[in-house]
């Protein structure tokens, strides 16, 4: 019997572009975005496992986060399905904020792509729902400066 993962994604948003991974799911054929983060372990808080994970991922530290909401994700990845609670946060990184809009980084524990990506793209982004937090936030101008 599977297990429901907790985890805790971070969408740092520069000029209209929001940071995303990319992947690939070869059963579906299908090319995708997903947030940066991972897995919260116990005994750890949601925005430390974020902490953690950018450190982790990209190397770099966050100077600020705000929670923007919770999701649950039920999904089906190269054929095993899985269910994931998501903590979903705005973050700003003065590193990431000097990272080019055309630049590449690559996630160094698993090396997927990361790049910043238009809020509107027409790729899929995962989990699902994970941008509605932020073009509600910015389209009602409800992001705090910093973000």
């Amino acid at each position: 019997m599977g297990t429901i993962r907790n985890i805790a994604v971070g969408l740092p948003v520069r000029d209209g572009h929001v940071l995303l991974s990319e992947g690939f799911d070869r059963v579906r054929r299908l090319r995708f975005h997903r947030a940066v983060g991972g897995g919260i372990e116990f005994g750890e808080l949601a925005v430390e496992a974020l902490h953690r994970e950018f450190r982790e991922e990209l190397d770099v530290a966050i100077e600020e986060t705000e929670l923007l909401g919770v999701l649950e994700n039920r999904f089906e990845f190269e054929g095993t399905p899985g269910h994931e609670v998501v903590h979903v946060f705005a973050v700003r990184s003065a590193a990431l904020d000097a990272v080019p809009l055309d630049a590449e980084l690559v996630v160094l524990d698993e090396g997927s792509r990361v790049r910043w990506v238009p809020l509107d793209t027409d790729v899929a982004v995962f989990p699902p729902g994970v941008l509605d937090f932020l073009t509600w936030r910015v389209i009602s101008g409800d992001l705090p400066s910093a973000f």
